[in-house]
């Protein structure tokens, strides 16, 4: 009798393809199936040594598999995966699998999940981050609903995860499309840090006139210490590069100031309105894409409204300060992600383990970086922990390097420079740690002009007054 594949992949395009290769060296007998005969071959091609193969049709390549079917898709969100599945259902037997890898909404997996169910068919959403090099070589892997079918996989899961002291950087998320929600959240933080790095150069290109090789050398710098991450690391390789079109320039000096988004950002900023959670500095990050775009416009008001960008004093000092800054702001980043994932989980009920979720993104993802290991100690000692402003080893960093935040905000407000993300995090912390904020004038406000009444602070229960007798 002709054995059976342990696992079949839909999507045999960079990431798919990566990720069966790393499962083959992993020891699992897999396959895969694309439309397109191009990827097949490649597949083939890569997969040589272990003899992989795939199949142009759907049909035989479902009766490949080993019962119960385990099969991923690794296919463009949206209506593509939809589609997929249609064609793929009437050929499934109940007790089947199937894992949706792409960046879905949550909410199309909530809607899947339940279409799914009622066929007798397990599904559930897996959110993967580290690239076309994290699915090749190990990924973090954020797998959520279906806990039965989680079972049947989490050996091939942890097998080709990342590693970090010997932990896979994989772990049951929770219950419905927990899975892909973590996963957009990784990506709102991912914005917010890339957002951080964009502002930090800025700074030092236009209030320290520093040369691309020296940001480089700052970069690296910075990297060998505490904000060692990936993000800094590739960002730091970026300032040697040389355009190959001849022009003797810096690659990065060519590239047109307008940045692109796939939308998971986005996402993270509706879903935090919807869930009444601030989460201004990954917002600031997603805006400033947006207006990146308005390319005309920008040049003409630059312009029409003109403004010396002063170089700073003593440069060595500042460049301190921007260190300070950026972790400050790197940190902020990461409370604002966490606590939109601790309300998540009480409102969408997911259950959500977030030391567990800080632990898989300590390796192979695309936000993994030295301190997620403070964050994951600090969820781990309290697991309802509520903020990590409200960790006592945060704490006592934040008071450190809180001089060099407000230093940096400050010259960059008066040198005229955009700072959207650096400005809304320390906003953002003055406002959490303001036990009074101004908001009783607005509560005034809405009683005064739409009768929307208060509460008082002597009292309980709500109140209207009548502020102005006269009119009344």
């Amino acid at each position: 009798m002709e054995s059976k594949y342990t696992l079949g992949m839909i999507g045999l395009g960079t990431m798919g393809r990566n990720l069966l290769l790393n499962m083959a060296d992993n020891g699992f007998a897999v396959t895969g199936y694309d439309k397109d005969s191009k990827m097949i071959a490649k597949l083939k091609e890569d997969g040589a040594k272990h003899n992989l193969t795939a199949y142009s049709s759907l049909e035989d390549f479902v009766q490949s598999l080993e019962l119960p079917r385990r099969i991923m898709l690794l296919v463009p969100a949206g209506p593509i995966v939809d589609s997929v599945i249609k064609e793929l259902q009437p050929l499934l037997d109940k007790g089947d699998i199937i894992i949706d890898s792409g960046n879905s909404h949550f909410t199309d997996t909530n809607r899947r999940i339940a279409d799914l169910s009622d066929a007798g068919i397990h599904f559930f959403g897996m959110g993967i981050s580290g690239g076309e090099e994290g699915a090749r070589f190990g990924p973090s892997i954020m797998p959520g609903g279906d806990k039965e079918a989680y079972g049947s996989m989490k050996a091939i899961l942890e097998a080709v995860s990342a590693k970090v002291n010997g932990d896979p950087c994989v772990t049951y998320i929770g219950p419905g499309a927990s899975g892909h929600f973590v996963k957009m959240v990784h990506n709102g933080i991912e914005y917010s840090m890339m957002q951080l790095l964009a502002e930090s150069y800025d700074i030092m290109k236009n209030a320290l006139d520093y040369s691309n090789e020296q940001i480089h050398e700052v970069f690296t710098k910075w990297n060998n210490g505490r904000l060692k991450s990936f993000l800094l690391e590739i960002t730091a390789e970026i300032f040697l590069v040389k355009d190959d079109k001849g022009t003797g320039n810096d690659l990065l000096d060519m590239i047109k100031d307008e940045a692109k988004s796939k939308g998971t950002g986005m996402w993270t900023s509706q879903v935090s309105m919807d869930l009444q959670l601030p989460i201004p500095t990954i917002n600031e990050a997603v805006s400033t894409r947006d207006l990146s775009k308005f390319k005309t416009l920008r040049v003409a008001l630059a312009k029409a409204y003109p403004e010396a960008k002063p170089t700073a004093e003593n440069k060595e000092q500042f460049i301190v300060e921007l260190e300070q800054a950026l972790y400050f702001s790197v940190i902020t980043s990461y409370a604002q992600g966490l606590h939109l994932l601790w309300q998540a989980s009480i409102s969408y009920k997911y259950e959500l383990k977030l030391h567990e979720i800080a632990q898989i993104w300590r390796g192979g993802c695309i936000i993994r970086a030295e301190f997620l290991e403070d964050i994951y100690q600090a969820y781990k000692k309290q697991p309802a922990l509520e903020h990590l402003y409200a960790d006592a080893g945060v704490q006592a960093k934040i008071t450190e390097i809180l001089p060099g935040m407000k230093s940096v905000v400050a010259h960059a407000a008066k040198s005229g420079l955009a700072i959207p993300a650096f400005a809304s995090a320390l906003s953002y912390f003055d406002s959490l740690r303001t036990a009074r904020m101004p908001s009783n004038l607005i509560q005034a406000q809405r009683d005064l002009f739409g009768a929307h009444t208060f509460e008082r602070t002597d009292a309980e229960g709500t109140f209207h007054a009548i502020w102005n007798p006269k009119k009344s």
